[in-house]
């Protein structure tokens, strides 16, 4: 139905004292205006629903939400962390092992990129104010279109072929980070401080993690526009289409 068009699913947000669904809509508007279908999935930990949209859809946007539970990378939660949503947790974990395993597209945004670090064997930070007393700031007050601070872009990586700069400038609202990187992934950028902005698979088609936020920033950056569009040109490019 859609040959010319990448199907995109996109993790679903969740209002636990409500228990509802929601959706950001830059999340989804981002990558319409740029010419993707997008899907918001259920919250299910359900294998054989999971399934099916591993096969309908050509890539995945992991999308920001509350904290990692430390369990997935063996830590006990310290009492920085904030809310955990563990159904959330094992529905990312399913898609992100399946949809690597397929070499779909996959696009991870603030926790997006923090659960790809811990489900293929990394850490995190859990809290930055108290692990990482020096860090330069990374939770901004709103609004969030706009630079909070820049990030070193490293050479030879996809992010810089894709962006053409060695600087990025970029928003931040996020007080977990990545601190021992999982053995698949390079890094493609990191802050002054040096947490780690960016990374990625070197042997996937593209499975990217930005720290960042390209929902709020893509109307006036062209950095976030360029990175959504390389997101979807890759799942363009899916096997089974």
């Amino acid at each position: 139905m859609f040959k010319d068009k990448a199907v995109i699913g996109i993790m679903p947000l969740y209002d636990t004292e409500r228990d509802s669904y929601w959706m950001l809509p830059g999340y989804m508007k981002a990558l319409e205006e740029q010419g993707a279908v997008t899907l918001m999935l259920p919250l299910t930990d359900k294998a054989e629903e999971l399934e099916y949209f591993l096969e309908t859809c050509d890539g995945f946007l992991m999308t920001g939400g509350p904290d990692v539970d430390p369990s997935l990378y063996g830590e006990e939660k310290s009492s920085n962390c904030k809310e955990t949503v563990p159904l959330r947790d094992a529905m990312d974990k399913y898609i992100l092992i399946h949809a690597v395993k397929k070499n779909k597209a996959v696009l991870g945004i603030c926790r997006g990129m923090q659960m790809m670090n811990a489900v293929f064997g990394g850490s995190l930070y859990q809290d930055l104010g108290t692990e990482v007393p020096e860090n330069i700031g990374h939770r901004m007050e709103a609004p969030y279109d706009r630079k909070a601070h820049c990030v070193k872009v490293l050479a030879d990586t996809p992010l810089a072929a894709v962006l053409g700069a060695e600087e990025c400038p970029v928003n931040s609202c996020h007080h977990q980070a990545v601190k021992k990187l999982a053995e698949p992934f390079g890094i493609m950028a990191q802050a002054e401080d040096g947490i780690i902005e960016s990374i990625y698979m070197p042997e996937k088609r593209f499975v990217w993690g930005v720290q960042w936020h390209p929902e709020f920033s893509y109307r006036k950056s062209g950095e976030s526009r360029k990175i959504l569009g390389a997101f979807l040109e890759a799942a363009k490019e899916d096997d089974a289409k």
